[in-house]
């Protein structure tokens, strides 16, 4: 038998979990460029957030399908889900391509990008916590779309520099790789600032 009236609740608190969990690998990824001293320890941290992220998808999943009546649309919920997950595996992805290409030492434009990935989180929680009233996510969303700008700029600026002097060409092309992931997290968090911005004026 349908559940009618299911506990629309806790939908929302499922975003908000996974949007925190992305929080907590921002902050690990930042930890782990910031202190680099053990990288296969910190991506290891890292991946649990990851595994943790994947589970509450599955969450998510389940319960839409189980559930008769939304408090969103169906392809809102699917899509704000996805997006969240994206932004978890992006910052896991950064964190493995350091191990794997065994990197020795952080630039100081990759602290920077991880720098506003955290703050894009902080902003991404925010704006999902205000989702069950659909008020003031505006001011958060605008102010990710900022910092995906920003990192951006930091972006282009250090793949720049990356040709410039005598850079062995392998660290090029491992750094270049790196760059763009670290600015793919961004993109991601921006990606949900996106939906959820849309889901709050569907809703209005």
């Amino acid at each position: 038998m349908f559940r009618l009236i299911p506990r629309q609740e806790k939908f929302f608190d499922h975003f908000k979990e996974a949007a925190q969990n992305a929080l907590g690998g921002a902050q690990a990824l930042k930890e782990m460029f910031d202190h680099y001293r053990d990288p296969q320890e910190s991506w290891k941290r890292i991946v649990d957030f990851e595994h943790e992220g994947d589970k509450i998808t599955h969450r998510i999943m389940r319960m839409l399908n189980q559930t008769f009546i939304t408090p969103i649309d169906r392809e809102d919920i699917h899509a704000l889900t996805t997006a969240l997950d994206n932004v978890m595996d992006a910052i896991e992805a950064a964190a493995s391509r350091m191990v794997l290409y065994k990197i020795e030492g952080v630039t100081p434009e990759a602290k920077k990008l991880c720098a506003i990935i955290v703050t894009s989180a902080e902003q991404m929680v925010k704006a999902v916590s205000h989702m069950p009233k659909l008020e003031d996510v505006e001011e958060h969303c605008i102010e990710i779309n900022r910092l995906e700008n920003a990192a951006d700029e930091i972006y282009r600026e250090a793949t720049a520099a990356l040709f410039d002097g005598e850079r062995p060409p392998l660290d090029v092309i491992k750094w270049k790789e790196i760059y763009e992931i670290l600015e793919t997290a961004t993109d991601r968090c921006e990606d949900v600032a996106n939906i959820v911005e849309s889901i709050a004026l569907k809703n209005a």
